[in-house]
């Protein structure tokens, strides 16, 4: 909602996906189980780093932040080859195999429980910025920064809040992924670009348009390799990305400048 592109974002996944991944392995804790305790952790990360890092080094310029997000990401990704080396790693779970029919199609029972996660993830953040001081307060910065600040709303805070929901929608996410996917210091790269591609297809602050870009995007991605492969099938993610950057910048629901 404010316009702010995180290059850390894959990279703050990665850092979720070992949590969930750690919790696991040496604690015995069930992904799903994990929620209260990845989520917060990963808010306070969030908010942390906007307040110490980013705020900071970008000295309230939008265009430096990108830089130093990408630099974020970078140090993320090496911290985690430093500790973790370059294996793949996964976790076993008594329903990772388990499936359910629903019609003719069989589908994976954490792939059913993460589609309606993210329904009500999404769900949630409506009704933050929709009914909330926090999200009216959003709305404002992300609308006119200096005229909020001489409102008396405090555009740091709001911003360390932003990054810090952010964050912790990543740690909602690890936990509804991970026992269906993998974790290495690398893996969150490939949800960048996906990421990106929903948010500009459904248009920039729009809940709706980000979950209608998701159903459309996961659905090319799925038929693109169904029909192309695995290694091919995001093609269809680029060709959109290229079509709608061409002819609707603005994305299914958003406004023009």
């Amino acid at each position: 909602m404010l316009h702010i592109i995180n290059f850390a974002h894959g990279a703050a996944l990665m850092v979720a996906l070992y949590a969930v991944y750690l919790l696991k392995t040496r604690l015995g804790i069930d992904p799903y189980l994990a929620l209260p305790l990845v989520v917060p952790g990963m808010f306070a990360l969030g908010y942390a780093l906007q307040r110490v890092v980013i705020n900071r080094a970008s000295h309230g310029k939008d265009e430096n932040i990108l830089l130093v997000t990408l630099g974020l990401s970078i140090v993320l990704e090496n911290l985690a080859l430093m500790f973790f080396k370059s294996d793949t790693r996964t976790i076993e779970t008594a329903y990772t195999l388990t499936t359910l029919q629903i019609g003719p199609a069989f589908i994976a029972l954490p792939k059913v429980v993460a589609f309606f996660g993210a329904l009500a993830a999404a769900a949630v953040l409506l009704l933050i910025v929709a009914r909330t001081d926090l999200g009216r307060a959003i709305r404002a910065v992300a609308r006119e920064k200096q005229g909020a600040r001489l409102m008396g709303i405090d555009v740091d805070h709001v911003y360390a809040m932003s990054f810090g929901i952010g964050l912790a929608c990543l740690g909602a996410a690890a936990c509804f992924l991970l026992p269906a996917y993998y974790v290495n210091p690398q893996v969150g790269s490939g949800f960048v670009l996906v990421a990106f591609t929903i948010v500009v297809l459904g248009g920039m602050g729009s809940f709706a348009g980000a979950l209608l870009g998701g159903f459309l995007i996961g659905v090319v991605e799925s038929v693109g390799g169904l029909f192309l492969g695995e290694s091919l099938g995001q093609i269809g993610i680029f060709a959109i990305f290229i079509a709608v950057l061409l002819l609707r910048p603005q994305g299914l629901f958003g406004a023009r400048a």
